[in-house]
């Protein structure tokens, strides 16, 4: 799999996702900003000031859906953000960090960054929410050490979680209620650190592992099944677009030598698409 740089400027590339016009949104988690290339290859920024955004979705309204200081809905006619969250039974909740959304439209999303005890240099382990519609949050889990890539198996039965902290992607199942249970490990990252991830059709988990160049694609099983490999270290996130969805982003975030960037190939197998959020007001 050959890569071709789409562009590059950036500090730290987050939450890409294309929409139904093949326009391929990300943020900048270093410096700020939301931001659209478009199929013709201009850039958009979209929300200059807004902080640490490592996810972004659709709203099935045309707003978009973005993390941060809270999980936000951006209106792009009236430039109005709309925060879905205040906070959570007295918790002081760090900054959410990447995101999915499920078939009944509620944004999943853990956060990162909190405060850790007094005189501790180390921040505290954050939880995983779901956001529903009617504005209802719920703790998922607890104890995640870094909040990152999240993503549904085709057959909604499974959720994958990346946790950077512990160098790990979890796996849960998901039951009818839409309850977790049964976390357990389903890869271990040894070189690198686990970060963005995303599925495609037939169920493959793609990983990508900074401090390496490698996406890694995974088996249901957990085996690995291939590695696409970009021409820079430091690969941050992915997500598949285009058409037909086999168009696979790759982001990156700036090293000494390169700056962050935006990356696209082809894969042999379409994305699973991710449904989008059903948020009202």
């Amino acid at each position: 799999m050959e890569f071709e740089m789409l562009a590059t400027g950036w500090g730290l590339i987050e939450g890409p996702r294309v929409d139904d016009r093949n326009r391929l949104y990300f943020s900048d988690n270093l410096f700020g900003g939301v931001f659209r290339r478009n199929p013709d290859g201009s850039i958009d920024t979209l929300m200059p000031g807004r902080e640490h955004v490592g996810g972004t979705a659709f709203n099935e309204d045309g707003r978009l859906i973005v993390s941060g200081p809270s999980i936000s809905l951006w209106d792009e006619r009236t430039g109005a953000t709309r925060d879905l969250v205040k906070g959570y039974q007295g918790k002081q909740l760090g900054d959410f960090n990447d995101l999915t959304v499920d078939d009944y439209g509620s944004v999943w999303s853990g956060d990162v960054g909190r405060k850790g005890a007094e005189g501790s240099k180390k921040p505290a382990p954050g939880d995983l929410f779901r956001i529903d519609p009617d504005g209802t949050v719920t703790q998922m889990d607890e104890g995640i050490l870094g909040s990152n890539g999240l993503g549904f198996s085709p057959d909604r039965k499974l959720l994958y979680y990346a946790d950077s902290g512990a160098h790990v992607v979890y796996i849960y199942d998901v039951t009818p209620e839409r309850t977790l249970k049964n976390r357990r490990v389903f890869a271990k990252v040894d070189e690198g650190i686990p970060d963005g991830l995303a599925l495609d059709a037939e169920g493959n988990i793609w990983l990508a592992v900074v401090y390496t160049s490698n996406l890694v694609c995974f088996k249901p099983d957990g085996t690995v099944l291939k590695k696409a490999t970009l021409p820079v270290k430091k690969v941050v996130s992915l997500t598949f677009g285009g058409p037909d969805l086999m168009d696979l982003y790759a982001v990156t975030v700036q090293t000494s030598r390169d700056k962050g960037s935006l990356y696209r190939t082809r894969s042999e197998v379409p994305g699973l698409a991710i449904p989008k959020g059903q948020f009202k007001v």
